[in-house]
């Protein structure tokens, strides 16, 4: 009975453990995708597809951003405090650039687009400059 009880016990621990964990690396998810008009947008955590974008995250977030276009795109941050972009050149469909935002303040982020992966993509008007800015309080 004993043993029942310390292994429910450790397992209420464990599991306490990792909620602690997941509450306290909050995430946000960014996904570039191709379009008719504007050529591309993205979109934060489901939300509608833009080429601007603005949020509010708390410290310590990790944002990743998928490039789903039919064209690389290079993560640049613009301004704010210094952040490491871990991958940020994203070369092929389905590619992952990231970054923790450790510090309050406001940062303002970019991609460069490339050339498109496949010829004969069409699309109408001036591409839009993608920018995401994160307020982090």
């Amino acid at each position: 009975m004993n043993e029942l009880i310390s292994t429910l016990v450790l397992a209420a621990m464990t599991a306490a453990i990792a909620a602690a964990s997941a509450a306290a690396a909050p995430a946000t998810s960014v996904v570039i995708r191709h379009q008719l008009v504007g050529c591309h947008s993205w979109s934060v955590d489901g939300g509608a597809f833009k080429a601007s974008q603005k949020i509010v995250v708390r410290p310590a977030t990790r944002v990743t951003v998928t490039d789903n276009d039919v064209m690389p795109h290079r993560l640049y941050q613009l301004s704010g405090p210094k952040v490491s972009l871990v991958t940020p050149a994203m070369h092929t469909p389905g590619s992952h650039g990231s970054f923790r935002l450790l510090q309050k303040g406001t940062y303002v982020f970019g991609t460069r687009a490339g050339e498109d992966y496949m010829k004969g993509v069409v699309t109408k008007g001036p591409d839009n400059v993608l920018r995401l800015t994160v307020i982090v309080r």
